[in-house]
């Protein structure tokens, strides 16, 4: 009998993939759902960046294996988007690393540092991948708790008493995420450096992943612009937000050149690197000006103001300055979890919303509902919504 191996114990399908299968099946019913559910861009990147994808795509000699530390062009667009817009000297050389999608970066960092048995603080709610990648790669999870009132922050007391109840050391990465996701929580300046600091005093390799810093939010921040930071802290990003290149498949990570180097030795046996045309176009889509990260932003806006009256409806809360492409609700207290509310409301109007549980128990009480559609979309969701919304009040 052919068994998985024992890695994949407690390991299950990821949650929108099983989900996707359901709503695939509804929509055979002829009652096409309107999926309001994962943060894929619907919009395209920017014309320039197709341009260069088709211009060097037809060229002969750019079809062969790359580099598996990626193109210099490529490295140097990250070293100076990093200079223009966080402020965060990198070395173009030896302190970037282009990766086939932040998400993957996830699991080469877990796989280059973890032991079996390593502990990794994660937050909750918190995005799933980290808590699969540390499972994946030997390591136990340590959630660490994040409260609407304390605005989504970490609680370091919480936090130093995990570390002195563990064994000295074995707490070895902590996965944080600003603006955070799902919560869509801003990052401040005190609180990288409070991270950083609890990094360095108990030897944790911080790891921040950073992909939502440039949607809804008019201050992008890296923790790697804190003096110190490169001593403690990686940092993901990704063009699959900012630049709507997310099945392209481009991210990045950064930090120290022995940082970069470990990871390295992982990746590079993982995969073969990029097509050559793709990181050309993704230079140059690092060297759009403000003028894109506005006119992508006032799009975010206005579908926001859509979010916000559908969940008005639903008689959901929530905090009107959050940023990223989600906008993360409470629920009413009528109904125990997000998991009925999105299972109610998409069975009674065929409108697929997040139920915030699946980012862990913290979410239980939480709903979230992408941006990633165009507007009418929001305004069909909206009418079916009111024409249930009677006996989502009665409820």
């Amino acid at each position: 009998m052919i068994t998985t191996s024992k890695r994949l114990e407690g390991i299950g399908e990821y949650y929108f993939s099983q989900k996707l299968r359901e709503i695939d099946e509804l929509n055979k019913q002829g009652q096409p759902v309107i999926n309001l559910g994962i943060g894929s861009p619907d919009l395209p990147p920017h014309p320039e960046v197709i341009r260069t994808l088709q211009e060097e795509s037809a060229k002969p000699n750019v079809h062969a294996y790359q580099s598996y530390k990626g193109s210099p062009v490529l490295r140097k667009a990250v070293s100076e988007w990093y200079k223009t817009w966080y402020q965060a000297d990198l070395n173009a050389d030896t302190e970037i690393l282009p990766l086939i999608g932040s998400k993957e970066g996830i699991m080469h960092i877990c796989m280059t540092y973890l032991n079996a048995g390593d502990q990794v603080l994660v937050p909750n709610p918190g995005y799933p991948t980290y808590r699969s990648a540390v499972k994946l790669a030997g390591g136990e999870c340590i959630d660490y708790d994040l409260k609407e009132e304390n605005n989504w922050e970490p609680d370091f007391e919480q936090l130093e008493n995990i570390v002195s109840g563990s064994q000295k050391g074995a707490v070895k990465l902590m996965w944080i995420n600003y603006p955070q996701m799902p919560t869509g929580q801003l990052p401040g300046r005190q609180l990288f450096e409070r991270i950083i600091a609890f990094g360095k005093k108990h030897n944790i390799l911080i790891c921040h992943d950073n992909p939502y810093s440039f949607i809804l939010n008019h201050h992008p921040m890296s923790i790697l612009s804190i003096p110190g930071a490169k001593e403690v802290a990686i940092e993901l990003n990704s063009l699959s937000k900012s630049h709507n290149m997310a099945g392209w498949r481009i991210g990045v990570l950064c930090g120290v050149k022995e940082r970069i180097d470990e990871v390295l030795r992982f990746k590079s046996n993982m995969d073969s690197g990029m097509f050559l045309p793709m990181q050309l176009a993704a230079a140059k889509a690092l060297q759009l000006p403000k003028s894109w990260y506005d006119e992508v932003n006032a799009i975010y806006t206005n579908r926001r103001k859509k979010v916000f009256e559908l969940l008005d409806l639903l008689q959901c809360a929530y905090d009107t300055s959050q940023a990223g492409m989600f906008v993360w609700a409470k629920i009413p207290a009528a109904y125990k979890t997000g998991f009925e509310l999105s299972d109610e409301v998409l069975y009674n109007t065929r409108v697929f919303i997040t139920p915030g549980g699946i980012f862990g128990n913290a979410g239980n009480e939480y709903i979230r509902v992408s941006l990633c559609s165009p507007e009418e979309k929001f305004a069909e969701s909206i009418h079916r919504i009111k024409e249930f919304s009677p006996a989502v009040k009665d409820k």
